[in-house]
Formats: structure tokens, sequence, C-alpha cells
């Protein structure tokens, strides 16, 4: 049972989480736009998207490993509702959100921005500890995907929040689609190598904190492996924030493609990054 300091610690480091990893999206255009012209159900897959990926977040990487399954999930409703509450005091103050606006109109630029929030509130609480909480806990078990060591489950639900976390302040912007449109063929192919050599690089030659804890390096094509996979979660999380945003709609599949890749290189670095940082 955690004391009231514990929780007011725990909900400090949520807070701070949050915005540091979202506050950008808190002054973009594009996404107050999205938020209001948003059909209902694109917004509600997007919370429940955002809801299952906390869950797993917090089940392999969470705070406390020994929590049962319906503490994680009351902890990663906690983590929605903070990244709710968050989102729509940031744009109150801003004057982005205002009562005498309609309902759906707030509710919907609330709900896009807070579902960013609620990750950096999930990655903040489990990661912005102090040095003597996070050696005790680790002296207790410490996260599930570290005492797994490889678990392939806790590595993509990571390297997808890491993804999502960088692509989510980039996909909402024209820049994308201005990238995509006026880009070679060549040139995206040489993007698309460009991303796979980061996450290689990052993963498995550069020696960040964490490398040889939480990356395989049994075998040569191990290294090829991860990149590939750490890549495809990359494009995966760009396509879903790209369709998100509408920059899919009445667009071809070249076009399509092109912006996936274009934000790969930055969801590649949050997918990789994030794989070694947020645990």
């Amino acid at each position: 049972m955690r004391s009231i300091s514990e929780s007011l610690r725990e909900y400090a480091r949520g807070v701070a989480g949050g915005l540091l990893f979202s506050l950008p999206l808190l002054y973009t255009m594009e996404v107050w736009w999205a938020g209001f012209t948003s059909h209902p159900w694109r917004l509600a897959l997007y919370v429940a998207a955002t809801f299952a990926l906390l869950l797993g977040y917090n089940y392999f990487l969470g705070l406390r490993r020994d929590s049962c399954f319906s503490e994680v999930v009351i902890d990663s409703f906690e983590e929605m509702g903070l990244g709710l509450l968050i989102a729509f005091l940031i744009l109150w103050l801003l004057g982005r959100v205002s009562l005498d606006q309609p309902l759906s109109e707030i509710a919907g630029k609330t709900t896009v921005e807070a579902m960013t929030v609620a990750i950096g509130v999930s990655v903040g609480t489990a990661q912005l500890g102090a040095e003597g909480e996070d050696e005790r806990d680790k002296g207790v078990g410490g996260s599930r995907a570290a005492a797994g060591g490889h678990h392939f489950g806790g590595q993509l639900v990571v390297a997808l929040c890491g993804a999502v976390l960088f692509a989510a302040n980039i996909a909402p912007t024209e820049e994308v689609v201005m990238i995509a449109v006026e880009v070679s063929a060549w040139r995206l192919l040489g993007l698309a190598l460009l991303s796979l050599a980061l996450g290689a690089l990052i993963l498995y030659y550069s020696e960040f904190s964490g490398s040889r804890r939480f990356v395989r390096f049994d075998a040569r094509h191990d290294v090829l492996f991860g990149a590939v996979i750490t890549y495809a979660v990359a494009l995966a999380a760009s396509a879903a924030i790209l369709a998100f945003f509408g920059r899919f709609d009445g667009q071809g599949l070249a076009a399509c493609v092109a912006q996936t890749i274009v934000l790969g290189v930055a969801s590649t670095l949050g997918a990789s990054a994030g794989r070694l940082l947020l645990q």
C-alpha cells in the first residue's frame, strides 16, 4: 500500500513526464485542428489504442513489477485521467479551449492532446524516480522486461512507446506531406536505409546505457534482425499516427508509403532509443 507522500511523488513524476514528452504537441496548431475535426469513432479508436499501449508498458516496464493485472489496469486509467487533466489545463491556459466553446470541440482537442500526455505520464512515473528508489525497486525485482532479459513482447511495447512519443510530435505538421510529395524515390530509399542504420547504430554500436542488458548480441544476425524489427515497429507507429491525423485521407498508396518512410526516420530514433532509455 502506497503512502500519501509516495503517491504524490509518483503523480509529480507523471506530470513532469507528461509535459516533457508532449509539450511541443500542446503548442501545435495542426493538433488543435485535428481535435476539432476528427470523427468521434477515430477519437475513440485513438483512445483505445493508447490505453492498450499503456497497459503493455505498465505490465512489462511499469514501476511495480509485482502488481497484478487489475492494478496495471487501474494505473493505466489513472495515467489516462491525469493526461486528460494536464492537457485540458494547458490548453485552457493557452486559450485554445474555453467554456464557451462547444463541448465537442473541447473534448476533441483535449482528447487528441491527452493521449501523448498519458504515455509521457506513464514513462515519467516509471523512469523519473530518484536513484535510491530505483535501486530499491530493482532490489525487489525491477521491471518484468528487466527480469525477463530480452523479453520480446516487452521490447516491442517499449519500442512502440518510443516511436509514438517521437513521431506524434512531427506527424501533425504539413512538412511531412510536403517532403513526401517532393522527394524522389531514390531519396526515399536513402531515408529507409538511414533509418535502419540509425537503429543498428543506437542499439548495437553506440554503447548506450542499457544496450548490453536489453539487446541481444549473441550472433551477427542479431544486429540485422533487431534493426529490422525496430524499423518495422517504427513504420507501423508512423502509419497509425499519420492515419489518425488524416494524412492518408484521399491519398494514393505511393503517397501514403512516402509519408510513412519520411516520418519513419524520427520514429525509428524513438523506437531504438526508447528500447534503451525507457526501461
